[in-house]
Protein backbone atom coordinates (compact mmCIF):
# COMPACT_ATOMS: atom_id res chain seq x y z
CA UNK A 1 0.00 0.00 0.00
CA UNK A 2 0.70 3.11 -0.34
CA UNK A 3 2.30 4.33 3.32
CA UNK A 4 3.75 0.87 3.65
CA UNK A 5 7.62 1.40 3.99
CA UNK A 6 11.04 2.17 6.14
CA UNK A 7 11.76 5.64 6.20
CA UNK A 8 15.09 7.77 7.53
CA UNK A 9 14.63 11.19 9.07
CA UNK A 10 16.33 13.39 6.47
CA UNK A 11 15.50 16.98 7.42
CA UNK A 12 13.21 18.44 10.61
CA UNK A 13 12.59 21.93 11.37
CA UNK A 14 11.50 23.39 14.85
CA UNK A 15 12.42 20.40 16.28
CA UNK A 16 13.13 21.65 19.37
CA UNK A 17 10.70 24.20 20.09
CA UNK A 18 8.20 21.23 19.72
CA UNK A 19 9.63 19.19 22.39
CA UNK A 20 9.71 21.98 24.19
CA UNK A 21 6.67 22.91 23.69
CA UNK A 22 5.26 19.38 24.97
CA UNK A 23 7.34 19.59 27.63
CA UNK A 24 9.65 16.51 26.43
CA UNK A 25 12.45 18.64 26.08
CA UNK A 26 14.75 15.68 27.72
CA UNK A 27 13.70 13.64 25.02
CA UNK A 28 15.75 15.34 21.87
CA UNK A 29 18.31 12.97 20.31
CA UNK A 30 20.62 13.58 16.97
CA UNK A 31 19.66 10.20 16.06
CA UNK A 32 18.07 9.54 12.57
CA UNK A 33 14.81 8.34 13.85
CA UNK A 34 13.61 5.67 11.13
CA UNK A 35 9.49 5.36 10.97
CA UNK A 36 8.34 2.07 9.76
CA UNK A 37 4.70 2.60 8.06
CA UNK A 38 2.75 -0.69 8.12
CA UNK A 39 -0.42 -0.83 6.15
CA UNK A 40 -3.32 -3.25 5.36
CA UNK A 41 -6.20 -1.44 3.73
CA UNK A 42 -7.54 1.12 6.98
CA UNK A 43 -5.58 -0.57 9.35
CA UNK A 44 -2.17 1.31 10.06
CA UNK A 45 1.12 0.05 12.08
CA UNK A 46 2.66 3.35 12.60
CA UNK A 47 6.49 2.64 14.47
CA UNK A 48 9.29 4.74 14.88
CA UNK A 49 12.72 4.00 16.75
CA UNK A 50 16.04 5.36 17.47
CA UNK A 51 18.44 3.46 19.17
CA UNK A 52 17.05 2.59 23.01
CA UNK A 53 13.67 3.75 22.38
CA UNK A 54 10.61 2.78 20.09
CA UNK A 55 6.97 4.45 20.08
CA UNK A 56 4.19 2.50 18.12
CA UNK A 57 0.30 3.01 17.34
CA UNK A 58 -2.04 0.84 15.83
CA UNK A 59 -5.03 2.34 14.24
CA UNK A 60 -7.46 2.47 11.52
CA UNK A 61 -8.71 5.41 9.61
CA UNK A 62 -12.68 5.80 10.39
CA UNK A 63 -12.46 5.19 13.38
CA UNK A 64 -11.56 5.96 16.90
CA UNK A 65 -8.39 4.41 18.29
CA UNK A 66 -6.56 3.68 21.57
CA UNK A 67 -2.94 5.62 21.11
CA UNK A 68 0.09 5.99 23.15
CA UNK A 69 1.78 9.38 23.33
CA UNK A 70 5.46 9.83 22.82
CA UNK A 71 5.54 9.57 26.38
CA UNK A 72 3.62 6.54 26.93
CA UNK A 73 0.15 8.32 27.87
CA UNK A 74 -2.44 6.30 27.09
CA UNK A 75 -5.76 8.38 24.87
CA UNK A 76 -8.35 7.61 22.75
CA UNK A 77 -9.06 10.00 19.32
CA UNK A 78 -10.57 9.34 15.77
CA UNK A 79 -8.21 8.74 12.90
CA UNK A 80 -8.74 10.98 9.23
CA UNK A 81 -7.37 10.56 6.30
CA UNK A 82 -8.38 12.78 3.57
CA UNK A 83 -6.61 13.62 0.53
CA UNK A 84 -4.33 10.71 1.34
CA UNK A 85 -3.51 12.84 4.50
CA UNK A 86 -3.75 10.99 7.63
CA UNK A 87 -4.85 13.32 11.01
CA UNK A 88 -4.95 12.74 14.70
CA UNK A 89 -5.55 14.94 17.30
CA UNK A 90 -3.24 14.00 20.10
CA UNK A 91 -3.63 15.92 23.60
CA UNK A 92 -0.83 18.23 22.90
CA UNK A 93 -1.03 18.33 19.28
CA UNK A 94 -2.63 17.97 15.85
CA UNK A 95 -0.23 15.41 13.85
CA UNK A 96 -0.57 14.95 10.10
CA UNK A 97 1.05 12.77 7.68
CA UNK A 98 1.46 12.41 4.25
CA UNK A 99 3.82 10.77 1.24
CA UNK A 100 4.79 13.60 -0.90
CA UNK A 101 7.05 12.69 -3.99
CA UNK A 102 7.50 9.29 -1.92
CA UNK A 103 8.69 11.26 0.94
CA UNK A 104 7.14 10.42 4.76
CA UNK A 105 6.31 14.26 5.74
CA UNK A 106 4.82 14.21 8.92
CA UNK A 107 3.79 17.75 10.86
CA UNK A 108 2.82 18.22 14.46
CA UNK A 109 0.78 21.44 15.35
CA UNK A 110 0.85 22.80 18.85
CA UNK A 111 -2.39 24.97 19.68
CA UNK A 112 -2.45 28.80 21.00
CA UNK A 113 -1.06 31.98 20.06
CA UNK A 114 2.32 30.61 20.66
CA UNK A 115 1.65 27.32 18.32
CA UNK A 116 4.88 25.71 17.02
CA UNK A 117 4.44 24.14 13.95
CA UNK A 118 7.33 20.50 13.55
CA UNK A 119 7.71 19.37 10.22
CA UNK A 120 10.00 15.83 9.90
CA UNK A 121 10.83 14.64 6.54
CA UNK A 122 12.31 11.25 5.92
CA UNK A 123 13.23 9.59 2.53
CA UNK A 124 11.93 6.15 1.97
CA UNK A 125 14.80 3.49 2.25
Amino acid sequence: MAFTGKYELESQDKYEEFLEAIGFLNAKTDHKVVTEVLQDGDDFTWTQTIPNWTWSNKFSVGQECELVTMTGSKFKAPVTMEGGKISIQFPQYHFTAELIEDKLVMTCVTPGEKGVTFKRISKRI
